[in-house]
C-alpha cells in the first residue's frame, strides 16, 4: 500500500505521492482511504454497464473517498457527467484536488454530506443512470479485533460498516431508488461472504430487478449490480 510522504528531511513539503487506479494517477492524503486493487472490479463493472449504451450518462459516486471511481469513470466515458459525494472535510478536499489534477473539474462535481443529503438541491431525483458506491463493510466488532491494523493509517469511517458490516448498504439500497431513473443501475462493493446479505437487502427494497454479481480473481462475489424496475 502506498503511504503519503508529507515532508522531506529539511521540513519542506514534498510532491504528493500518487496512486494509480484504473489508469488514473490519484493523490493520496492522510485521513482518506487508499483505493484498493479489488475496487477496480467495481469500477470496471460500472463502466461496462453504461459505456456505449447510454448517451451522456449521469453518474453518482457515493462514498467517493479520493474520487477514484468517479475519475476512472470520467476517464473511460468522456460524455459522462458525475457527482462525487462523501462525508468528511478531508475526503472532499482530496477528491476536489484529484478532479482538478485530472482536468475534470467541469465534469465531476464534488459534494459533501451524509450519503444522499450531500446532493440536496442538485435536482437529480429520478435522473441518474448509474450510482456506484464502495461503502464501509467491515463489522465494528471485527474492526476492533483482527482488522484493527487497518486503523493505523486510515480513518475508521472508511471501514466501519456497523454491527453486521452492512449499515451503509442498507441506507444506500433504500435511498438510491429516489435518484435512479427507471432502468438505472446501482453497483456497489461488499465484503467476502456478504453476497447473501446484499441480495436480501436488494430484494427487500422491492424496487430492483434480481441482483447480479461480479466475481473477483478468486471467484468470490464482491460486487452487486442491479437495475431499478420500470414500475418502481
Amino acid at each position: 500500500m502506498d503511504k503519503v510522504c508529507v515532508e522531506d528531511r529539511s521540513g519542506a513539503p514534498t510532491e504528493p505521492l500518487l496512486h494509480r487506479f484504473m489508469g488514473v494517477d490519484l493523490e493520496l492524503a492522510a485521513g482518506v482511504l487508499v483505493p484498493r486493487e479489488e475496487t477496480e472490479l467495481l469500477g470496471r463493472t460500472a463502466v461496462g454497464l453504461i459505456e456505449g449504451r447510454i448517451d451522456n450518462p449521469l453518474v453518482i459516486d457515493m462514498c467517493c473517498g479520493s474520487g477514484n471511481l468517479a475519475l476512472a469513470i470520467a476517464t473511460h466515458i468522456p460524455s459522462a457527467r458525475l457527482w462525487a459525494c462523501d462525508l468528511t472535510d478531508e475526503t472532499v478536499a482530496l477528491a476536489l484536488r484529484n478532479a482538478e489534477r485530472c482536468g475534470f473539474s467541469s465534469r465531476v462535481r464534488v459534494m459533501q454530506g451524509d450519503l444522499f443529503s450531500g446532493l440536496a438541491g442538485e435536482n437529480l431525483e429520478g435522473q441518474v443512470d448509474l450510482i456506484v458506491c464502495n461503502p464501509p463493510y467491515i463489522s465494528t466488532q471485527r474492526l476492533e479485533s483482527d482488522s484493527a491494523h487497518l486503523l493505523d493509517n486510515e480513518p475508521r469511517e472508511a471501514f466501519d460498516g456497523g454491527p453486521y458490516g452492512i449499515s451503509i448498504h442498507q441506507r444506500l439500497v433504500r435511498d438510491a431508488l429516489a435518484y435512479l431513473k427507471p432502468g438505472g443501475w446501482l453497483a456497489f462493493e461488499f465484503g467476502e461472504g456478504q453476497h447473501r446479505q446484499a441480495a436480501a437487502l436488494l430484494a427487500r427494497a422491492r424496487g430492483y430487478e434480481p441482483a447480479r454479481f461480479a466475481q473477483d480473481a478468486a471467484g468470490l462475489p464482491r460486487v452487486a449490480f442491479v437495475q431499478k424496475r420500470p414500475d418502481a
